[in-house]
């Protein structure tokens, strides 16, 4: 975490009577940089209030998120934006997540035609990247998290 991030961390648990010690990750949603931007905005509106993430792709050293996790949501520039607690974590096959789930990740018009749209196309290039292929019951980290701040 550079120097501003752990500022923002700390000014954070002060103001939430929180132990600066308390674990906390740091990151960006999306491919891109527009992807983090607009997510970001999503969450720190209190939009978009979950996310899916490939089980399959977590690397050795990743690990997947725990319910009462905190993370800092950043934007395209990695800088923070909001933080957020996980509230439910998940493992599903991808083609049971339901449209409640899609509706609360917040993008597009919310439809689940829309999110499964999307979706395809991001795990299929993410499965890709990696040499494998997106198939529809891979199991998802389905993550739904709270803005605190």
């Amino acid at each position: 975490m550079n120097e501003q991030i752990k500022q923002y961390w700390h000014e954070f648990c002060q103001k939430h009577n929180l132990d600066y010690e308390t674990p906390v990750e740091a990151w960006a949603f999306g491919a891109t940089q527009k992807d983090a931007d607009e997510l970001a905005s999503l969450v720190d509106k209190g939009i978009k209030t979950a996310t899916t993430s490939a089980y399959e792709l977590y690397s050795k050293d990743e690990t997947v998120p725990k319910t009462g996790e905190w993370s800092i949501i950043l934007d395209g520039n990695q800088q923070p934006v909001c933080v957020i607690r996980e509230c439910c974590v998940e493992i599903i096959p991808y083609n049971l997540i339901s449209k409640e789930h899609a509706y609360h990740e917040g993008e597009g018009d919310r439809s689940y035609e829309h999110w499964r749209r999307v979706h395809d196309d991001f795990f299929t290039r993410e499965y890709k990247e990696v040499g494998k292929e997106f198939y529809p019951q891979a199991p998802m980290v389905c993550e739904v998290f709270e803005k605190v701040e």
